[in-house]
């Protein structure tokens, strides 16, 4: 075998309609070919293997046992192209809108509307993909180049076509035996604090609202994300802030609760709608922001 690639894709597509219905013939059927074209084109990919992939009967065929190890080999890799296809292209009467949003608003605050949006708009279908860090918005990769963006930051990390979207509430978070523990803010002292070292908006600017409290007695953990931020704690291992409205879901899904005895600030950071490359959005596109907008109003 000089050529370790099976020429023709087909063969596999042969090959599995052959095992499934364990016959040359029910096979041509479901594919709509001949009989001896199946025969032919399962010899042929044989040959190219080297190995036998089926015993031959008077009515049925059976597996040999390489032919039972190559078979889940090959649906995986048959169902992986449909569905692909399927997210990435759609129906010829379906349109397509490809969102990069923040990993948190996408866990957590996004996935609600963007069922009602696809609700309202059932021709239209939204692909999801996330992005965490700044440089994450500004380099596009191919094959995941976003119609819409929803980047967090501040308004001088964005080109001027960005447009504001949602604020952030910062509110302390733990799970509730925690929080029964909790009766002043000096009794943060007793568990680790989860910090998102990329956000601005922290701790930092929590505690300082209690003039008693001494930062460096706190057990401050740096983490890279709120999400993950938000799983420790719900872990109970320590506690975590939230941030409002774009956590709200996922807090109330990781079982966490709100420490009332610390009052919620507002953060100096927000999310912005980007339009990649800075022109015009594609009409679906626009769409989508709207709705989206009015979905804070």
């Amino acid at each position: 075998m000089s050529d370790t690639r099976i020429p023709s894709l087909n063969w596999l597509r042969v090959f599995e309609a052959a095992a499934r219905n364990e016959s040359f013939a029910r096979a041509a059927e479901r594919l709509n070919m001949s009989a001896p074209a199946v025969s032919q084109q399962i010899r042929a990919l044989e040959d190219h293997l080297g190995r036998k992939l089926f015993e031959r009967g008077a009515r049925d065929v059976r597996l040999t046992p390489a032919g039972a190890a190559f078979l889940p080999v090959v649906q995986h890799s048959l169902a992986s192209v449909e569905t692909t296809a399927a997210a990435l292209f759609g129906g010829q009467s379906q349109a397509r809108i490809t969102l990069q949003a923040v990993t948190l608003l996408a866990m957590s605050w996004l996935p609600a509307h963007l069922v009602a949006f696809e609700a309202e708009n059932p021709g239209i279908r939204v692909n999801v993909i996330t992005g965490e860090s700044l440089a994450d918005f500004r380099t596009i990769l191919p094959g995941r180049e976003p119609d819409l963006q929803i980047g967090f930051g501040s308004v001088t990390d964005f080109a001027d076509t960005a447009e504001p979207f949602l604020n952030e509430t910062l509110h302390v978070v733990a799970r509730p035996e925690l929080i029964a523990q909790v009766k002043t803010a000096a009794d943060l002292t007793k568990f680790s604090l989860f910090e998102v070292e990329a956000h601005r908006s922290g701790w930092h600017q929590l505690l300082t609202l209690f003039p008693d409290v001494d930062l460096r007695l706190m057990d401050f953990r740096m983490v890279d994300s709120t999400p993950f931020a938000l799983s420790l704690a719900a872990q109970g291992l320590g506690f975590a802030l939230a941030r409002a409205p774009a956590s709200d879901q996922m807090v109330a899904a990781l079982g966490l609760e709100y420490c009332q005895i610390f009052p919620q600030i507002s953060g100096v950071q927000r999310y912005f709608f980007l339009s990649p490359g800075g022109g015009a959005l594609p009409r679906h596109a626009a769409k989508l922001k709207t709705y989206l907008t009015s979905a804070i109003v």
